[in-house]
């Protein structure tokens, strides 16, 4: 069998800048894919890297398109889905995805049993969305946090609290960004609010792994790993060093789905999975796996919706 392969660049601005202990992130770029099989049939994949969270960069995604035939057999495209390196988890994602639904009927997926978590703009802008997100269905909200002077952002988390409905649940993401004495300070004062915070992800940086193992063993307020396990590799290296609290999945960048299904099944691991600002082609891959492997039932961190003009664009 054939495909006939093509690809495009693809851009989409927020409607507000996504701040992080990362910077400033305004506009989304990805790459997608086509797959064409002999009998017409049409299959889309998506390569949306972040690079500084751990992925290829866009450059890195568009040079390895570049270099493949436009028309691919089926031997030739098992082989080069084989041979993605694992320094491009993005690739991997976007042209496993791409098979799969060419060799797969979906039509029976159904992830809308699924929860979500909406995002939350970082600061005081906090304290006024969460009520939209609220009336739109979401019980679950992710807070940036380690962006502006700790005590403010304290502050803001009493308002916050005291603002949410008792059945609400709140996520602080500090994107590695908090030294160790403000992950004390933070974790001591979620501590206080049992029933209210679900977990403080990724609260000091990647190479603090030990210092975050130490954390969650001695706070009660659970600790979820981000960037500490954006691809597949750090995430079974994570797991081999002893962390046993939640792993927070990015399907977009962790790289192969089928090698990801195989880690999960086998060690059935707490896991949020979570968007990476993708289109409607990611996320539908994205969320098959979610539906597949969230065998605790938390909410999936693909609440973004509203950070793009009218809903998460198709192309």
């Amino acid at each position: 069998m054939k495909y006939q392969f093509s690809f495009c660049k693809i851009s989409q601005k927020f409607t507000r800048p996504v701040i992080t202990n990362h910077g400033v992130w305004e506009i989304r770029e990805s790459v997608i894919i086509r797959l064409i099989d002999i009998k017409g049939k049409i299959s889309w994949g998506e390569i949306a890297p972040i690079s500084w969270f751990g992925s290829e960069t866009l450059e890195e995604a568009l040079y390895f398109c570049h270099q493949l035939p436009r028309e691919i057999t089926s031997e030739i495209i098992f082989e080069i889905i084989l041979k993605i390196p694992d320094k491009l988890p993005a690739c991997q994602f976007g042209f496993e995805s791409a098979l799969e639904n060419l060799q797969e009927n979906h039509e029976s997926l159904n992830y809308h049993h699924l929860n979500f978590s909406g995002l939350l703009p970082a600061g005081k802008a906090a304290l006024n969305q969460w009520q939209n997100l609220w009336k739109q269905g979401y019980k679950t909200f992710k807070w940036k946090i380690g962006v502006n002077d700790i005590t403010e952002e304290l502050a803001i988390l009493n308002l916050l609290i005291d603002q949410l409905p008792e059945s609400a649940k709140l996520r602080l993401d500090a994107n590695g960004g908090l030294d160790d004495n403000a992950a004390k300070l933070w974790l001591e004062k979620c501590d206080n609010f049992p029933n209210k915070i679900e977990f403080i992800e990724q609260p000091l940086p990647v190479d603090k792994f030990s210092e975050m193992l130490e954390l969650s063993n001695y706070y009660s307020t659970k600790i979820a790993l981000d960037e500490s396990v954006a691809t597949l590799q750090q995430l079974e290296n994570c797991y081999q060093q002893g962390w046993r609290s939640i792993f927070v999945i990015k399907p977009g960048i962790v790289g192969s789905p089928s090698r990801l299904r195989k880690f999960c099944q086998q060690h059935q691991i707490d896991v949020v999975f979570s968007s990476v600002f993708e289109t409607a082609i990611g996320r539908q891959a994205a969320l098959k796996l979610a539906a597949e492997l969230s065998s605790n039932h938390r909410a999936v961190g693909f609440g973004i919706n509203h950070y793009f003009t009218g809903s998460i664009p198709n192309v």
